[in-house]
């Protein structure tokens, strides 16, 4: 028999109960450990290797199988590192205007697949690898060429079904994010799909635990947390190997902190997607109309992600997205000073409080016949000032913007 050590080094924010330490950084007399090693049975044991080390090392061959799990989820994680590096720098190739028919064409293509995709999921077919490329490309070439024009749209749209409505804004929000980040374009791609396709497990479930607006009982949630695996099933059945997409469904509801589900991963045991899609997932359901909650202007959901950095979600990509998406997101809906409401439709990257927007509404709050566009940076001097009051969530006041995706 062997007495050989397989060590590891890992930092102590990635032990999970289920590992043997078989060195420290420091002494074994500084601690009260033995000095044979500790077997890590609870999450004390974690708690106190942790305010006395920053790094361990752990011997693979005496794991039991919870270890094993986190330490093959790192190392996976590091393998993928490289395709989360910045290798580009984006710029827009074109103004949102001259992009907007070519974003208008995309979102409607995509809303139109999606609901094929979902229907033949909910129908028992296989996930179809050939829809799930023709919502995706036009969707990330959209945002490549421009940051705002896809997203400004997709703002405008109806929410009818917050299933379909999230898996497009999360799709999107995860190409502008990636794009913004200088990840490669393929990269971009993987994490665009797994945005559209991470609820794709909600399919298997009942429709009427779905729409349930109170309280979920503990039967409930324990069945809402299978659509994790039943996602990753349908995903990979349907041809789909991409590890990154596969991340993304798997790990969008693991936290930081190790409080996720449905493997209380921690810190960067949690693979790279995973941890961008769980931003992009809360954000988006926060801003969404939903059963058992309303929906909070873009402005606040921010706000909110920001209180969670370093606990729910790693503080330097919650900084990160809050750049991305500016102060009042695109797609936003806003109360100007003038009384009128409007739709941020295009970022000023020098002043991030004077977007160009919609403007959708007279001071009255009643519809306009005809939209018209508003520079609030390049005003005229002879009017006053026009600023926004006030972010709005998305059915503060009912005025239809759906009609401008089908103008000419």
């Amino acid at each position: 028999m062997t007495t050989e050590l397989e060590q590891v080094r890992i930092d102590t924010v990635d032990l999970a109960v289920g590992m043997f330490v078989c060195g420290l950084d420091r002494p074994w007399e500084e601690t009260g450990f033995p000095l044979q090693g500790i077997e890590v049975r609870t999450e004390d044991d974690i708690r106190t290797l942790r305010e006395l080390c920053k790094f361990v090392f752990i011997d693979r061959r005496r794991e039991m199988p919870g270890g094993r799990r986190r330490l093959l989820t790192l190392a996976r994680s590091d393998r993928r590192a490289e395709a989360f590096k910045r290798s580009a720098v984006y710029v827009d190739k074109i103004n949102v205007t001259d992009e907007m028919p070519r974003a208008r064409e995309a979102l409607l293509a995509t809303s139109e697949l999606l609901d094929r995709i979902y229907d033949d999921v909910s129908s028992g077919r296989d996930l179809s690898v050939e829809y799930v490329e023709q919502v995706v490309r036009p969707l990330v070439a959209s945002v490549l060429r421009s940051s705002d024009a896809f997203l400004f749209l997709e703002g405008l749209r109806k929410h009818d079904n917050y299933s379909y409505s999230h898996a497009i804004s999360c799709g999107a929000l995860a190409a502008a994010f990636g794009r913004h980040l200088g990840l490669p374009e393929d990269t971009i791609l993987s994490l665009a799909t797994g945005g559209l396709l991470m609820d794709i497990g909600k399919t298997r479930l009942p429709e009427k635990l779905l729409r349930q607006p109170g309280p979920l009982r503990s039967k409930e949630i324990e069945l809402m947390h299978t659509h994790v695996a039943q996602g990753v099933d349908i995903v990979a059945s349907g041809g789909i190997n991409d590890p990154d997409v596969l991340d993304a469904v798997r790990t969008h509801h693991e936290r930081y902190d190790g409080s996720g589900y449905p493997d209380h991963l921690a810190g960067n045991t949690i693979p790279m997607a995973g941890r961008m899609l769980a931003i992009i997932d809360s954000y988006d359901a926060l801003c969404s109309t939903r059963p058992h909650r309303k929906a909070v202007p873009r402005h606040k959901a921010l706000q909110e992600i920001y209180r969670g950095r370093d606990t729910l979600y790693q503080a330097e990509l919650v900084e990160q997205f809050q750049v991305c998406l500016g102060v009042y997101p695109t797609g936003s809906r806003v109360e100007l000073s003038s009384g009128e409401i409007a739709v941020v439709m295009e970022q000023n990257q020098v002043r991030r409080l004077r977007p160009s927007v919609l403007v959708i509404s007279n001071p009255d709050k009643q519809p306009l016949e005809k939209f018209r566009v508003l520079d609030l940076l390049n005003q005229s001097g002879d009017e006053d000032r026009i600023e926004i009051q006030r972010a709005l969530a998305i059915d503060e006041f009912d005025i239809d913007t759906s009609g401008f995706l089908t103008a000419a």
